[in-house]
């Protein structure tokens, strides 16, 4: 039987939206190092399965580009997912699924500053839209009190961790054209790698002890779901219906993020959650209509 693309796409997002929800859930049960560490460890030994056939072919190629793909999986899947879930410990699912869902326009923007393409008007209007989005959700509605106040402490380090992924996905332009497969192995060993001094501190720190059921839960569901089904779903979904057409439903993780932190998590949704919501959905989908198409 054929799979349907927008199913697929539709449980992508759905899953990735979830990963906020499982790191809400983390909180006082697993940390963010052990979290991030359980995680990739299972998914790489997974995707090494997958990748098994096209590794030694791939491998000449893997390790003349080693130090590049090391630092892509340390930093993009490894830093960014310790900082994602620390960031949960201080703010709200709904505030860190809206000011993910800005990562586009950074993307954007760092294309614009280190490769020189350019920007339209009604585009460069989209991006002010959503960093506005970002900043009426990370200061409660109030993004004139930005520089008396300050931000959530959450909610800046979930800025940080959303300009250290779009620095991943932009730098990704520079992997080398081995199998997807070989890729994501590469990533998440990577990550694993990084992630392991940061877990053997912690060790010897608190000392070892076996995750309880619920921790074991939350490593199955994020190692399973956004780490892994998510990755092979949105490919299928790519090409089925092309990049562009399948990078429009990413615009679906917050609103599904919204909806399970309110179901899930008993999250309230205030009116600046609403606001911040549209001016990101609004400003994303300027910068996407009105921008020069490009391949990263």
């Amino acid at each position: 039987m054929r799979a349907n693309p927008y199913t697929l796409l539709i449980l992508t997002t759905l899953f990735w939206a979830g990963n906020a929800v499982a790191g809400k859930f983390a909180v006082g049960v697993i940390s963010p190092v052990s979290l991030t560490f359980a995680r990739w460890l299972i998914a790489c030994v997974a995707f090494y399965f997958f990748a098994r056939p096209h590794l030694k072919r791939d491998w000449p190629v893997v390790r003349r580009h080693l130090p590049l793909l090391f630092t892509l999986g340390a930093l993009g899947l490894a830093a960014f997912n310790i900082g994602f879930y620390w960031a949960l410990n201080y703010t709200t699912a709904i505030n860190v699924t809206i000011e993910q869902s800005a990562m586009p326009v950074l993307i954007i923007l760092a294309n614009y500053l280190f490769f020189s393409q350019r920007i339209t008007a009604l585009q460069g209007i989209g991006v002010l839209l959503t960093i506005t989005g970002v900043l009426v959700t990370a200061t409660r509605g109030a993004p004139l009190t930005v520089l008396e106040t300050g931000v959530n402490r959450g909610d800046a380090l979930m800025m940080l961790c959303v300009l250290l992924y779009g620095s991943y996905t932009v730098a990704l332009r520079f992997r080398p054209d081995i199998h997807w497969t070989s890729l994501m192995f590469v990533l998440t060993f990577s990550a694993t790698v990084f992630s392991a001094p940061f877990y053997a501190i912690e060790i010897m720190q608190s000392g070892f002890q076996l995750p309880r059921q619920e921790a074991w839960a939350i490593i199955a569901y994020t190692a399973i779901f956004p780490s892994m089904a998510s990755q092979l779903f949105f490919i299928r979904g790519v090409a089925m219906l092309g990049a562009n057409r399948a990078g429009l439903f990413i615009n679906l993780v917050p609103i599904f993020g919204a909806i399970l932190a309110v179901m899930i998590l008993g999250e309230s949704f205030r009116p600046y959650h609403l606001a911040g919501l549209l001016l990101v959905l609004g400003g994303i989908g300027m910068a996407e209509r009105f921008g020069e198409r490009r391949h990263i």
